[in-house]
């Protein structure tokens, strides 16, 4: 059996494969938008601790270029003023 992961009994790992090949979609996309959840409050934290004069739409401003990538956030939601965050 391939294994993939370095820190894991392989009969361990086979069995973490077998339980994820058996949990219905609607639970993946549930575990899913939980991630999503969770990355997007810690980037807010890790934005924040950066930024801590930033105003809360600056912060989503800057999350927006985190996560889309400044051209296209620029694209998206229009050009924001280039002030000192």
């Amino acid at each position: 059996m391939f294994t993939t992961l370095t820190d894991t009994r392989p009969e361990v790992e086979y069995l973490q494969i077998e339980l994820l090949r058996r949990t219905p979609a609607w639970r993946k996309m549930e575990i899913l938008s939980q991630l999503n959840a969770n990355l997007r409050t810690l980037a807010l934290s890790g934005l924040r601790q950066r930024h801590p004069q930033a105003s809360p739409q600056r912060i989503n401003r800057l999350l927006a270029e985190l996560t889309l990538g400044k051209e296209l956030a620029d694209r998206v939601y229009g050009e924001y003023p280039n002030e000192r965050p």
